[in-house]
């Protein structure tokens, strides 16, 4: 387990998260990091903002906007 993965899993379990949300948190940085083949450490706003529009659209491609 990577030094910032145990570091979110530490925040969320401090916040009380359920299980299942952190397990879904998790799961979504480590798809965000796949899209850009990067370590999530190296990766900003922008390529966030980038990756929620990818998401939205991947979503509903028929979305007009």
């Amino acid at each position: 387990m990577t030094s910032l993965r145990k570091r979110m899993i530490e925040d969320m379990q401090v916040r009380n998260l359920a299980v299942g949300t952190q397990q879904v948190y998790v799961q979504q940085v480590s798809l965000f990091a796949r899209h850009f083949h990067k370590s999530p450490e190296l990766l900003g706003p922008e390529q966030i903002r980038t990756y929620q529009i990818h998401a939205d659209y991947a979503i509903m491609p028929n979305r007009a906007g």
